[in-house]
């Protein structure tokens, strides 16, 4: 099956965190609390993928309110935290989207990730993913981990899908915005 075949079939965004949504980096602060940092794009693309009616969720092994936090903010669900067994885990979240494994895309970075990107549609590893993750991906994205990866394989599946150029368009005629890049500019 050709990556353009795998793709038009994608419904679902499944994601782990450390390493895919963050650049794997774990900060504690002096009160223990851990922080994470999250790339801006990769929200927005998220919130695309969303408006166009696709869904996403999120299987990690740890555990953290920051997590569920940005989930939140992004209307991701279900959310699968302390997840020893991922692939136990997709089917359960396949199950909760009534969806087949074909219709999900998976994005991962290290090797707990491998029996989700066997068992998924669509297997995407994060450029700097461990070489066995990148071995077993369909894409291998550019960007790294926490720095766009996530938004890359959106825009991968959603070009595949004819549906990408619809998205910008409808952002770049926005009654009321300025126009760049045309005959007109307002200030």
């Amino acid at each position: 099956m050709t990556l353009a075949e795998r793709c038009a079939r994608i419904e679902a965004l499944v994601l782990d965190v450390d390493g895919v949504l963050t650049d794997g980096g774990i900060i504690y602060s002096d009160s223990g609390a851990e922080l994470k940092q999250f790339h801006v794009r990769d929200g927005s693309g998220l919130a695309l993928w969303r408006r166009l009616g696709k869904r996403a969720a999120v299987i990690t092994g740890r555990t953290s309110s920051v997590v569920e936090q940005r989930a939140a903010e992004l209307g991701i669900t279900p959310v699968v935290q302390g997840a020893d067994d991922k692939l136990t885990a997709f089917r359960h979240v396949l199950g909760e989207l009534g969806l087949g494994p074909e219709q999900a895309c998976y994005v991962g970075d290290d090797l707990p990730d491998l029996p989700v990107l066997v068992a998924c549609g669509l297997a995407a590893a994060v450029a700097d993913a461990c070489p066995e993750v990148r071995e077993a991906a369909h894409y291998v994205t550019r960007a790294p981990g926490g720095r766009g990866a996530v938004r890359e394989v959106i825009e991968l599946v959603l070009h595949s899908q004819g549906k990408w150029q619809a998205v910008v368009e409808r952002l770049r005629n926005v009654p009321g915005s300025p126009r760049v890049g045309g005959t007109e500019r307002e200030a």
